[in-house]
C-alpha cells in the first residue's frame, strides 16, 4: 500500500513550517516518526491556542 501523496505533502509542509527543516530531511524520516512529529506539533499548537 502506498501513502497518499496529498497526505505526504501535508505532513511535510506542516513539519517544515514549524521546524524549518528542509524537505529532504523530512522525507528521509520513516513514516511513523514523521507522523509522531505531526502529532506533537499539533499538541503544542492546541496547548498554545488554549492558553491564549
Amino acid at each position: 500500500m502506498t501513502y497518499a501523496t496529498d497526505r505526504l505533502f501535508e505532513e511535510v509542509a506542516y513539519v517544515a513550517f514549524h521546524f524549518h527543516w528542509p524537505m529532504d530531511v523530512i522525507l528521509d524520516l520513516e513514516h511513523p516518526l514523521r507522523q509522531r512529529f505531526v502529532e506533537e506539533i499539533g499538541k503544542i499548537n492546541r496547548r498554545i491556542s488554549e492558553e491564549g
